[in-house]
């Protein structure tokens, strides 16, 4: 680690030979796969960006500079370079360093993100406003070839190539191949665009032929440049946007980045520059199954020395594995796919996660991946619907976000039978809060003809999804990130009804979601203090279960969802005995998130920061009920 250790901010990598900047990589690598093999989080996707994020603070001055991170989770290396070495063993820990690029922890992270394709877009907007103060410095995006598939990302790289503005977006290409190298002549044509003379060339000649030729001849030449150009690069698409293109370079290939981006920096106009990395770069395991291993759970990977040599893996004890709710659902989907042939399902890059890769599996002609589109994914389903099919669109909570407006207009507006598989609702746990599905409730309830359920439990998974699948009209099925085991009360399960799980003569929690387990617990702690706590599972958000909630108007009531208490489920409550004028009868406490966004910590201490675990909730009872 000498190096390293020699790395307080980006002005010291300046001082660094080629060999040493190289030997930098490889202990950076070393760093980086040994704190995320402790910590959990993202792993191929930092590993393969390490030599070019060496590159951009060897070349530019990132701090006046300003560099935007896509997505976000590729910044270790960055962070490492910039002042957070001595904390970097906090990363994604309470109160320890974020997995993402975030304002308040650094002013060398320009830019907060965490959802994809929003980088070209917050660099314009950056440049414009260099532009507009008079003031003078790179503006830098860096995005990866996944998150160009977002629509954001195209509009963006629209709107830059229109102004003409000073501005780089890097694209990191590591797994889909948008352009390939096609050999010498390109990177000799690439040296020879970036070279001085070319540049005074070219600036000489075309104003040469504007004044003998006029425009017009001036606009033909134009064109027949950018075609040769975009003939040998492959780079048409962007140039036909009004980007300079230059690429692909090895993005691995530490002198030919520094040399690429020292001329770029002398270059005007909006800039293309495409990077070929390989993502799990120096990780044996990442490199042959980038996809396992983007991101991981602590003490995944086999240890490594300062020289790279594998040591013994070094796993923790063997535990039972109990499905989580993506588990079940994956399975519940395969099971209807298989009894209805009109059943699809829709992803929005995301098959593994959601478990959709498990219907791609079984039914790939019934499986679509429509890319980082999440508005797309919701449309598509609304047409699919439309012409008699049955598609889920499986979409994480915080990414749903993404595509309200289609939710609203092109599904719930028409009426039409999606059913929205939401993933992650709730709190998500080390991941940033870019991450936490904490607002669906709210921004979901405001939508007519939409059905919400949330189940608290494998069995009702299943149950929520099958029954969902044959209704004629929008259904949202909200889950969380967590075990799904069984929480039984006996009898037979009824939707969308709720369910009495526990009576109790003193006060019920009334609950939604798989919180109703860690309500009973609550209710049992109680129950040693002399509290007689009763649990109800609602089960479902919207419609409310009118007649339960007349059940237990008579004594207290204390809900609890992990949502937020602005608009959630709590405020439903308030409103349906609001509706029927019965305030004067009724005592209710709500308990949630509050308005405010819940930091990294594993989601049991998310849950305890937030009064939500077993403890939290007799707290809340308990002073509650003290007159």
């Amino acid at each position: 680690m000498a190096l390293l250790e020699q790395i307080t901010g980006p002005q010291d990598l300046k001082k660094l030979s080629i060999p040493e900047l190289e030997s930098l990589a490889l202990e950076l690598r070393e760093v980086i796969i040994d704190t995320v093999n402790r910590n959990g989080g993202h792993l191929a996707s930092p590993l393969g960006v390490v030599e070019l994020t060496i590159a951009l603070h060897h070349v530019f001055d990132i701090g006046k500079d300003q560099l935007i991170w896509d997505v976000g989770h590729q910044c270790y290396a960055h962070k490492l370079l910039t002042g957070r070495r001595d904390r970097f063993d906090s990363l994604r820990k309470r109160g320890g360093i974020s997995g993402y690029p975030k304002i308040s922890e650094s002013e060398l992270d320009c830019f907060g993100t965490g959802h994809s394709s929003t980088s070209i877009s917050a660099a314009l907007g950056m440049a414009i406003a260099r532009d507009q103060l008079n003031h003078h410095y790179h503006v830098i995006a860096l995005i990866g070839d996944g998150a160009m598939t977002g629509g954001m990302a195209m509009e963006a790289l629209s709107h830059a190539g229109h102004l003409g503005l000073n501005l780089l977006v890097i694209l990191n290409d590591n797994e889909m191949c948008i352009a390939r190298n096609t050999g010498a002549l390109a990177r000799y044509f690439n040296r020879l665009i970036m070279a001085g003379p070319y540049k005074r060339a070219k600036e000489d000649v075309g104003s040469f032929v504007k004044g003998m030729l006029g425009g017009r001849m001036t606009r033909t030449i134009q064109d027949l440049e950018r075609s040769l150009k975009g003939f040998i690069t492959k780079g048409a698409l962007f140039q036909e946007l009004g980007f300079n293109y230059i690429g692909p370079v090895d993005g691995h290939d530490l002198p030919l980045l520094i040399e690429c981006l020292n001329a770029i920096k002398t270059m005007h106009g909006p800039i293309l520059f495409h990077c070929r990395t390989e993502k799990g770069k120096g990780l044996k395991e990442a490199e042959e199954d980038p996809q396992k291993y983007h991101g991981i759970k602590p003490m995944t990977v086999k240890k490594i020395d300062c020289e790279g040599d594998a040591l013994p893996a070094q796993f923790p004890p063997a535990t039972l594995h109990i499905k989580t709710f993506t588990d079940v659902f994956a399975e519940a989907l395969v099971e209807a796919a298989r009894d209805n042939p009109r059943v699809v399902g829709i992803t929005a890059a995301m098959p593994t996660g959601t478990g959709l890769s498990l219907l791609e599996k079984e039914f790939p002609e019934r499986f679509f991946d429509v890319g980082i589109c999440e508005q797309h994914a919701v449309t598509l389903a609304a047409g699919m619907a439309r012409q008699g099919m049955r598609p889920v669109a499986a979409i994480y909570s915080t990414f749903l976000q993404r595509g309200y407006d289609q939710v609203i207009h092109d599904v719930c507006l028409q009426n039409l039978p999606v059913v929205f598989a939401i993933d992650r609702a709730g709190l998500v746990g080390e991941d940033s809060p870019t991450q936490n599905g904490t607002f669906d409730l709210s921004f979901l309830r405001a939508a007519p003809n939409l059905r919400i359920l949330a189940p608290r439990d494998d069995v009702d998974t299943r149950l929520m999804l099958h029954w969902a699948l044959r209704q004629n009209f929008p259904v949202a099925i909200r889950y969380a990130r967590c075990s799904a085991p069984a929480i039984d009360a006996g009898g037979e399960r009824n939707l969308p009804g709720g369910e009495l799980l526990r009576n109790g003569a003193n006060a019920t929690y009334l609950a939604l979601g798989p919180i109703a387990g860690t309500c009973l617990r609550a209710a049992e702690l109680l129950e040693q203090e002399g509290i007689s706590m009763g649990v109800a599972d609602a089960r479902c958000a919207k419609p409310l279960d009118h007649a339960l909630l007349e059940q237990l108007v008579d004594r207290p009531i204390i809900t609890v969802e992990e949502n937020t208490l602005e608009g959630g489920f709590g405020s439903a409550v308030l409103e349906h005995f609001a509706s029927r004028q019965q305030f004067n009868q009724l005592r209710l406490l709500r308990l949630g998130i509050p308005d405010a966004f819940c930091e990294q910590a594993t989601r049991d201490e998310q849950l305890a920061m937030h009064g939500l675990d077993a403890a939290g909730l007799a707290h809340a009872a308990r002073t509650f009920l003290t007159p």
